[in-house]
């Protein structure tokens, strides 16, 4: 009875650990999720984190791996129940997909303050705030925002699927993740801070990807258009 009992006890770590082993073997996104949470946890230590901010990032890393679990486990359930393509089914695995982009999102943006710290993050809001001869860089980001916006629109149109704010010849997301992405190097001098920002930036890209949404070629062109037009608002038009 006693060998019993610790078997029974035993069974559900073998499962669990089962089940975390077959996500990272079949699930090439989970995969990808693990090599950017090591890189950011590096990236840590490289900078001396405390521990309190050391465990808020673990933390905040571990809802990205347990939301890609229940992704991955909502997606094989859809299609055990509906193997053939339906509207509802679709719906279901746009929604799982979806919280793993928010938490991505929030893992990386609690990774990037944390590294960045408090007296830098600091410096870069007096930055955010000055005036120069010509637009403050507030200003830029808006107009900056607003002209990407209509050329994103009339990519999209040029194209011939896909819809506004779905799919379409020039990816949104990566223009936008591009286009602030390529603005902090102009708004404040830490390499580390633009080194993240482009990081943040691919793995937007990434994840409208792996979500099929877009493909290489319309990731490309949104990133491109993007690129250019902040490197025009920030580095051509007069400070």
């Amino acid at each position: 009875m006693s060998g019993l009992g610790k078997k029974d006890l035993t069974a559900p770590f073998r499962v669990a650990m089962s089940g975390l082993v077959f996500t990272f073997k079949t699930q090439r996104h989970m995969r990808f999720h693990l090599y950017v949470v090591l890189t950011v946890v590096l990236l840590g230590m490289f900078v001396n984190l405390g521990l309190r901010e050391m465990l808020v990032l673990l933390f905040t890393i571990s809802l990205v791996l347990v939301a890609e679990m229940f992704n991955s486990a909502i997606e094989a359930t859809v299609d055990l129940v509906q193997p053939t393509y339906h509207p509802m089914a679709k719906f279901a695995k746009d929604i799982a997909a979806g919280a793993v982009l928010i938490t991505t999102i929030i893992a990386l943006v609690v990774g990037s303050l944390l590294i960045i710290g408090e007296n830098r993050w600091e410096a870069i809001k007096v930055n955010l705030g000055t005036e120069g001869f010509g637009l403050s860089p507030v200003v830029r980001l808006v107009l900056g925002g607003m002209v990407l916006f209509v050329i994103v629109v009339i990519g999209k149109g040029l194209g011939q699927r896909g819809q506004v704010l779905k799919g379409g010849l020039v990816s949104g997301h990566a223009a936008f993740a591009f286009f602030l992405a390529v603005a902090v190097p102009f708004v404040t001098d830490n390499a580390l801070a633009s080194a993240i920002a482009i990081m943040l930036a691919a793995i937007v890209a990434q994840s409208r990807y792996e979500a099929k949404i877009h493909s290489i070629f319309e990731l490309v062109l949104g990133a491109g258009v993007g690129t250019v037009l902040s490197l025009l608002i920030f580095g051509v038009v007069p400070r």
